[in-house]
């Protein structure tokens, strides 16, 4: 489903950010993917998303 209408973002997209990417905020996922928050509609359903996925996150190794 489409979470973010501005940027065309979906929630599949945003639980690939937090799992795949390392990041732990809705503002770090949009970044990830490669627009902030714009109207700001979406914010609430966003961290709702990053905060199921959180369990999910790979641990990244220290480089």
């Amino acid at each position: 489903m489409y979470v973010c209408l501005c940027n065309g973002y979906t929630d599949k997209e945003i639980r690939t950010a937090v799992r795949e990417n390392g990041v732990s905020t809705a503002e770090e996922a949009y970044l990830s993917l490669g627009n902030g928050f714009c109207c700001g509609a979406c914010t609430d359903c966003a961290n709702d998303l990053v905060k199921e996925e959180l369990p999910n996150q790979r641990v990244l190794a220290a480089e």
